[in-house]
C-alpha cells in the first residue's frame, strides 16, 4: 500500500502498531480469563480482539472515498457492540457456575492491559483530528479500554478484602456500557460526514 502524504504513512504505521499490540494482548487476557474464570477479563479480551479488528480495517480503508469511510464508520460502530454481547454470555455462565477470580492475577493482568492501552492512546493521540470518524473509532477504543482496565485493577484490589464475584461483574457491566457509548458516538460521527474527533 502506498500513500500520497507523509501523515497518511505515519497514521498507517500507528494503526498497524495498535492493531498488533491489541491482538497480542488479546491472547494474554483470554488465557488468564479462562484460568481464573473472570467475567471482566473475558469481556476485555474480546475488546482487545475487536480493537485489533478496528485498526486493521482502518488501515485497509486509508485512501477510500469519504462515502466509503462513512459506511466503514457505521460498520465499526456495530463491531463495538461485540464485547457487550460477549459479556452478557459470560455473565449468564457466571450465574450458572458462580466463581471468584484470583484478585492478584486479575489486578496484574488489568495493569498489563492498562499499559498496552495507554501506549496505544499515546500513539494515536496526535491523530485525533485526522481521518474523521475512523480516527474517532481507534482513539475512543484505546481511551475507553484504559478506563476499563483501571476498573479491572480496582476490582482485583477489592477482591483482597471482599471475596465476591460482584466487583468482577460490575466492571464487566462498565466495559459493556462504555463500548455501547463509543459505538453511538462513532455512528453519529459517520452520520454527520466524519465530524472531527473531540479532544
Amino acid at each position: 500500500m502506498t500513500f500520497d502524504h507523509k501523515q497518511d504513512a505515519q497514521f498507517a504505521k500507528s494503526v498497524l502498531f495498535v492493531a498488533f499490540a491489541n491482538l497480542a494482548y488479546f491472547f494474554v487476557e483470554f488465557i488468564v480469563a479462562n484460568n481464573i474464570h473472570s467475567t471482566s477479563l473475558f469481556a476485555d479480551s474480546i475488546d482487545f480482539l475487536e480493537d485489533a479488528s478496528i485498526n486493521i480495517l482502518i488501515f485497509l480503508a486509508l485512501g477510500w472515498s469519504v462515502k466509503n469511510k462513512e459506511r466503514l464508520g457505521k460498520c465499526l460502530a456495530v463491531i463495538l457492540v461485540v464485547p457487550a454481547i460477549a459479556f452478557l454470555y459470560t455473565t449468564w455462565q457466571k450465574f450458572n457456575m458462580p466463581s471468584i477470580p484470583d484478585p492478584s492475577m486479575l489486578s496484574l493482568t488489568g495493569l498489563g492491559a492498562l499499559l498496552v492501552n495507554l501506549s496505544c492512546t499515546f500513539v494515536l493521540i496526535r491523530f485525533r483530528d485526522y481521518q474523521g470518524s475512523l480516527t474517532r473509532a481507534a482513539f475512543l477504543s484505546a481511551r475507553n479500554d484504559a478506563l476499563a482496565n483501571i476498573g479491572i485493577i480496582i476490582a482485583g484490589l477489592i477482591g483482597f478484602i471482599w471475596l465476591s464475584m460482584w466487583p468482577d461483574l460490575i466492571v464487566g457491566f462498565f466495559i459493556m456500557a462504555i463500548n455501547l457509548d463509543a459505538a453511538k458516538e462513532i455512528w453519529e460521527a459517520s452520520e454527520h460526514h466524519e465530524i472531527p474527533l473531540k479532544p
